[in-house]
């Protein structure tokens, strides 16, 4: 769902509350799933803890154009919440954005609800849901198989 500024996702995720949770704060696993189809991600710094900062940028891969942000992690609540601010650097997306991801385990599980609000005007808001479907498809593709170890 969009709406001005902010955009709405659900999704039931076929992997436990913990799995997910991992891959919003991994900085492997983020690289992986974040960047939506075409872009390539990279961590820069990644402190995962409330109040702890990392940077990212996302790279087009057909323009080589680099779009780099950092981030404050506000509330991480383990298996459950995490809700984070982004600030990009380029002066033409000015503001913090808020994204806040709740996750509830239901029937082995996750019901995965997010929300981000205050995407900047330069941003077209369809651009952003539409980003985002693609990478909750990559994070589908990355928590729910369950490979064993080979051992």
């Amino acid at each position: 769902m969009v709406t001005g500024n902010t955009v709405k996702l659900h999704r039931i995720l076929k992997a436990k509350p913990e799995r997910v949770y991992r891959a919003f704060l991994d900085p492997e696993a983020i690289v992986k799933w974040l960047p939506p189809y075409g872009f390539i991600g990279k961590m820069h710094h990644s402190n995962a803890h409330v109040d702890g900062v990392y940077r990212m940028s996302f790279t087009n891969f057909s323009t080589g154009r680099t779009e780099s942000f950092t981030g404050v992690y506000r509330e991480l609540r383990p298996n459950e919440l995490i809700r984070y601010t982004d600030r990009f650097d380029d002066p033409g997306m000015p503001g913090e954005t808020q994204t806040t991801v709740s996750l509830k385990e239901v029937m082995g599980a996750t019901e995965l609800s997010i929300t981000q609000e205050g995407i900047p005007g330069a941003i077209p808001v369809e651009y952003c849901y539409i980003g985002w479907q693609e990478s909750l498809t990559l994070l589908a593709l990355l928590v729910e198989p369950e490979i064993p170890d080979s051992q």
